[in-house]
């Protein structure tokens, strides 16, 4: 069963192929230089054997296949901060051959991966055919909102170039840009770009943290076939991974969450200047979760805080909306407890108001048929935290195998027992949001979240960490324990839940089909009930 657990999580990630640079031999660690281009594995690029002088290093780039629709390029990337605001000019020595197409310097300045600020690749005066040694130069200015920088030498299509002496300086700013893309020209990123950049941000972290997990599983996987290590062995690797992604997911989302509070009292207090495109009519709200005025205008933006979504006029929230596939912000809070064999609820050791859940995930909606918009297929990622609180100034004691339930000889003033799961929920919905029509009435919309909806369905996945936090007073000193360990907790966790609500709030509940400790004499299994808001 906790084989069939685990790959009903690997089912729902989704897979996405990044994109390796092939390294050669050629290239030492030591010159930092990357060989990259959307052709990079029909050209040798790295240090030169040909090299004309024992003070310079000469690289070379040379293309092995006869016809190539493509380029290659040696490269350096980092952090533009020395040069925030400043001119810089890039200089360095090439000598080609037989270049059948182009050759040339490059450099680049990047807002994240959403805009290119200014840029040049000397490609409106290349260099062609067979040359000798010759400078060039490449001038650019960097805006104060760049975040990324890289830098040079390409040949596209066949041929060979060498280049050394590749040096950068910050300049006058009386000096004239090279760049075809100018960065003086370039305009602030405006408020709305910056938010959609960080919801970017959010999406990739949890999307490559989630691959990652899944490849070294694979990995795992291929180990146990061989013969390498042991069923056993193999699931605490799989554990130990799983919730090492599920930290790194924890971390770095906090962080892009904080970028965000942070961009949004800027704005408030007016530290962002507005955007130097043309005026909106329509200004712009921020807002969190729904809302009940869903039009928002043709020139107005909207900023949903809750979904991590920025819909550019009426047009553009429609059609994303509509999307066959859309994706959702999930949070739920609520009562946590379990329900012990042959006791009832209300006869629970556990305090009913003081033990609390929390979960928070991602998770997309796929309406199943094209034309209907009843029945949806829900999936993502989620973190749960079930947290149970003891009565009668008790705590728990890890005794071999077993997981007592004790009474503390000194007076407890908390007594908390946490733990923490990766999961994997998966829901079949039923939303009845009824279809709209287009103001013209020649398009049919299918909305979600926004009538009564109805979702069945479970859940699967890992446990990542318990944790029992003990708060007493000794000598008019107060203590704060933390002890962590397993409690001989179940490792893998599945179970039912369903959600009944309108728009984007329900009434949440989840049963766990495992019984919340692995070798208790009875059975244990841990139930919530609270509030679940699917931010779309």
């Amino acid at each position: 069963m906790q084989k069939i657990i685990l790959y009903t999580i690997l089912i729902v990630f989704s897979f996405l192929t990044k994109a390796v640079a092939q390294e050669l031999e050629t290239i030492e660690k030591s010159t930092e230089w990357m060989a990259r281009g959307s052709k990079s594995e029909s050209y040798e690029m790295g240090l030169s054997k040909k090299s004309t002088s024992n003070e310079q290093e000469v690289f070379t780039i040379r293309s092995i296949d006869k016809k190539i629709d493509g380029f290659g390029t040696l490269m350096k990337s980092g952090k533009p901060d020395l040069y925030l605001g400043k001119t810089i000019k890039m200089t360095g020595y090439v000598k080609s051959e037989k270049v059948k197409s182009w050759a040339g310097l490059w450099m680049r300045i990047d807002y994240y991966n959403d805009k290119v600020l200014s840029f040049d690749n000397m490609q409106n005066r290349a260099i062609e055919g067979t040359n000798d040694w010759a400078k060039y130069e490449v001038v650019l200015f960097v805006p104060q909102d760049a975040t990324d920088f890289s830098y040079g030498v390409l040949l596209d299509g066949t041929g060979q170039i060498w280049f050394k002496d590749i040096q950068l300086e910050i300049v006058d700013d009386s000096v004239s840009e090279t760049g075809t893309i100018k960065g003086r020209n370039s305009k602030s990123i405006s408020f709305e770009d910056k938010a959609k950049v960080i919801a970017n941000n959010i999406e990739m972290i949890t999307t490559e943290e989630k691959n990652a997990l899944k490849k070294e599983v694979e990995a795992i996987d291929v180990q146990v076939s061989e013969g390498k290590i042991t069923a056993e062995k193999a699931q605490e690797l799989k554990t130990n991974i799983a919730q090492e992604r599920a930290n790194n997911i924890e971390t770095k989302v906090a962080i892009e969450e904080a970028k965000l509070a942070q961009l949004v009292q800027d704005k408030v207090d007016g530290k962002i200047a507005d955007s130097n495109d043309k005026p909106k009519r329509g200004g712009t709200r921020i807002i969190l979760g729904s809302s009940k005025d869903d039009a928002i205008g043709d020139d107005r933006t909207e900023i949903n805080l809750g979904s991590m979504k920025i819909y550019n006029g009426e047009k553009d929230k429609a059609e994303r909306k509509s999307k066959r596939t859309t994706s959702q912000f999930v949070f739920a809070f609520g009562l946590n407890n379990v329900i012990t064999e042959g006791e009832n609820l209300e006869d629970s050791d556990y305090r009913v108001w003081g033990s609390h859940f929390y979960e928070w995930g991602v998770t997309y909606n796929s309406r199943i048929f094209k034309n209907n918009n009843l029945l949806h297929a829900k999936y993502g990622l989620s973190l749960m935290y079930n947290n149970l609180r003891p009565t009668d100034n008790r705590y728990f004691v890890k005794n071999g195998d077993q997981t007592d339930l004790v009474t503390s000889a000194i007076k407890l003033d908390e007594s908390r027992f946490r733990n923490v799961y990766l999961t994997a929920p998966l829901h079949l919905e039923f939303d009845f949001t009824p279809k709209k029509l287009s103001k013209d009435g020649t398009k049919t919309y299918f909305r979600t979240h926004e009538s009564v909806r109805l979702g069945i369905g479970g859940y699967g996945g890992v446990r990542i960490k318990s944790k029992q936090i003990l708060k007493y007073e000794i000598d008019d000193v107060k203590i704060k324990e933390k002890q962590k360990g397993d409690f001989n907790v179940s490792d893998f966790t599945y179970g039912l839940s369903a959600y009944l609500g309108y728009g984007q709030t329900s009434l949440y509940v989840k049963y766990d089909l495992n019984p919340l400790f692995k070798n208790n004499n009875i059975d244990q299994n841990n139930v919530s009930l609270g509030l679940r808001f699917d931010f779309n």
